[in-house]
This record gives C-alpha cells, sequence and structure tokens, in this order.
C-alpha cells in the first residue's frame, strides 16, 4: 500500500480516537455515496456530525485543513444529505474537519468545528 494512504488511515485512526475521547459516538467510517465519501460520521447527543479528516507528515505546502477543497465540500453535503435521508435524521448537523498533523513521533490533532456548510 502506498505511504499517502497508511498515512491516512493513521490520521483517521487517531482522529477516531481523539473524537471518542470528547464524547462522540462513531456512528460510521468511509461513507460512501456515488463518488463521495465522508470519513466519519459522528454523533454528539442530538448532532450529528459529518467529518472530513486531512492528514500530513509535514507542513510544508500548508496545514492538512488547507487541502479540503469547495469540490470536496461539496461532494461531502451531497453524501451527507442521501445518509440523512435514508436515516431518517430529524436532528442538527454540522460538517468539521479534523486536521492532523504526524511528524516524526509528535502528533497534533485541529478540530475545526462548522468548518463548511
Amino acid at each position: 500500500m502506498a505511504q499517502h494512504n497508511e498515512t491516512g488511515k493513521q490520521g483517521e485512526l487517531e482522529a477516531v480516537r481523539y473524537l471518542q475521547e470528547k464524547g462522540y459516538e462513531i456512528m460510521t467510517q468511509n461513507y460512501r455515496y456515488q463518488h463521495a465519501e465522508i470519513d466519519l460520521i459522528a454523533k454528539k447527543g442530538k448532532l450529528l456530525v459529518f467529518v472530513e479528516v486531512k492528514t500530513r507528515t509535514n507542513l510544508s505546502y500548508g496545514n492538512p485543513e488547507e487541502f479540503v477543497s469547495y469540490t470536496k465540500a461539496k461532494l461531502v453535503m451531497k453524501a451527507a444529505e442521501n445518509y440523512i435521508f435514508a436515516n431518517d435524521w430529524l436532528h442538527d448537523i454540522r460538517f468539521d474537519i479534523v486536521a492532523v498533523t504526524v511528524a516524526g513521533n509528535e502528533l497534533r490533532i485541529n478540530h475545526i468545528e462548522d468548518a463548511f456548510f
């Protein structure tokens, strides 16, 4: 498997751990709808959170969260709409980014709530 895939998997695992520590229940990982994918869908009380996880091993080209494009945000929203209707969700939702930086033995997580809508 390519190194960037391993880095992405590690980032998702760290994001899951982080969110669970913050009291979120992970409902689904890697939810797919047509050409869209949502990395994590989490729930906290009556709030459903759609999470895009971005992981980088260095910051030479910018912070991980800067790599969530407008196109990616639209795809996530499209998949979220499908998930909401398929699961008859009638409460609040939010779109977050969890940016993970793994450099050597150092791990940094930046959780951005309401990242896009």
